[in-house]
């Protein structure tokens, strides 16, 4: 299977079941979608006979045919045969998302959590709570050294005593037990102060600081109680914070809605403010909600991320890049086989803690009891619903077997699957069609910038291209 497309003047080509990129001229791109379409080299050297040199035509189908020969292209799918093998693995936890607070010092219009109440009540996680959460990573987490922890909410800084006191816990832990804990926090920033800055920096391997862009979009969306905008309070801490972290080991993340679709101004808006490292996620809301996503918002939200895409790349060449963590592909190596056939691992090796010590797939499950898989105290008491989150990859999707961008979103997200259609192993349609667009846009902007370096190979999953 390949995909073939044009973007920014390039003609490229995706091998989807090697990973092998090619920028190829046009009548490269004429032969292979000829290719593509089952058609002999007789008919391809037919039809193209009136447009290019004959010459030149058997060149072109004689190097298409010498790649795949190589397994650059039309390459089989080595990988379905193995997605048996790991859903029967067993459950190794390795990543826990604690909602150390159900509750929010701002309203967030669009928020999942209910302004923190993930629709149920307000609560502080204790201390005792999160340590047995701790203990209960450390016990289900196998031979695996390395362990994540996300601070989460509503807001964390509420609960900023335990949060100190879990990551202390934490690392009295580690050496007992042949562990290290990777913390992370995700601020609203209205808490954050040095203090808490400092800490960070000495404890937190990453950042993630919530801003939504322009002042404008970014007070409309994350307001105080009382209507107020945040962002005046929260963008010179963060804009501080950033350089404090040299630019690295964090990211600033917006959400976009309905009310701006024009959202790459909100991403270049960041970058402007001096920050390099920037995530801007669409809005995952029901029709019903005036923000949320339309199908008819898709050409205008693929435009900008062409937008977003050609700006990103002038801005490199002037030598003042930044990041965005949807175009980030990486060519070199990629994530590991799992992780491209059934994501984020959600309900399995990854889980959400209530305050009260609930466990859930995620933390977008968070409130609804028919996700609860047990609890701090006495673990995993749904092995059934673990094995039905096992079952989510890109092999039980229909809609997957023909996406080529399957082996980027790894499927999809459960959590909106199951918003849009009742069920965790279907697709969220509008989230496919996004996705596509940024994996094409982000192949592109590596092939630009390698085109600008003079360097003719582009490589993946270390295979000349």
């Amino acid at each position: 299977m390949i995909h073939l497309y044009k973007n920014n003047g390039y003609n490229i080509c995706l091998d989807v079941n090697s990973g092998s990129v090619h920028v190829i001229d046009d009548l490269t791109y004429d032969v292979l979608e000829r290719m593509d379409q089952g058609k002999s080299a007789d008919e391809i050297q037919q039809e193209l006979s009136g447009r290019y040199d004959t010459s030149d035509i058997s060149e072109a189908i004689s190097e298409c045919d010498m790649l795949k020969r190589q397994g650059m292209l039309f390459s089989e799918d080595s990988y379905r045969g193995a997605i048996e093998h790991f859903s029967e693995r067993p459950t190794v936890v390795k990543a826990l998302c604690l909602q150390i607070a159900h509750d929010c010092n701002l309203a967030c219009r669009y928020c999942f959590a209910d302004e923190g109440e993930y629709h149920g009540k307000r609560g502080l996680m204790s201390y005792e709570v999160g340590r047995k959460a701790l203990d209960f990573l450390i016990r289900s987490s196998g031979n695996r050294h390395n362990l994540e922890v996300d601070f989460f909410g509503g807001e964390p800084t509420m609960n900023w005593q335990v949060v100190k006191d879990l990551v202390a816990y934490g690392r009295s832990r580690e050496k007992e037990c042949n562990k290290k804990f990777r913390f992370t926090l995700t601020t609203n920033g209205v808490l954050v102060n040095k203090e808490i800055m400092d800490f960070c920096d000495r404890e937190m391997g990453n950042v993630v600081m919530s801003v939504d862009g322009r002042k404008s979009v970014h007070d409309h969306m994350r307001p105080f109680r009382g209507g107020k905008g945040s962002y005046d309070v929260v963008i010179p801490k963060f804009q501080e914070w950033a350089e404090r972290r040299h630019q690295d080991k964090y990211y600033v993340r917006g959400t976009f809605t309905h009310y701006n679709l024009d959202f790459a101004a909100d991403v270049l808006s960041l970058a402007d403010l001096g920050f390099k490292q920037i995530s801007m996620e669409p809005v995952v809301a029901p029709p019903s909600e005036d923000y949320a996503i339309r199908e008819e918002d898709i050409p205008k939200i693929c435009e900008q991320y062409d937008i977003l895409a050609k700006e990103m790349i002038r801005r490199a060449k002037e030598g003042r890049g930044f990041n965005f963590f949807h175009f980030m592909i990486d060519l070199s190596g990629g994530p590991c086989v799992y992780k491209r056939l059934s994501g984020c691992g959600s309900g399995g090796e990854y889980l959400a803690v209530s305050p009260w010590g609930e466990l859930y797939p995620c933390h977008q499950f968070d409130g609804n009891p028919d996700f609860i898989l047990g609890n701090v105290d006495e673990g995993i008491l749904r092995p059934d619903l673990v094995q039905e989150f096992k079952k989510v990859n890109v092999y039980s999707k229909p809609e997957c077997t023909a996406c080529f961008s399957r082996f980027y979103c790894s499927g999809g997200c459960a959590a909106n699957s199951y918003n849009f259609t009742g069920g965790i192993n279907d697709v969220y349609r509008i989230g496919c069609e996004l996705q596509r667009k940024r994996v094409e846009c982000a192949l592109m902007i590596k092939a630009a910038l390698a085109d600008d370096e003079g360097n003719t190979e582009m490589k993946i999953d270390g295979k000349d291209l």
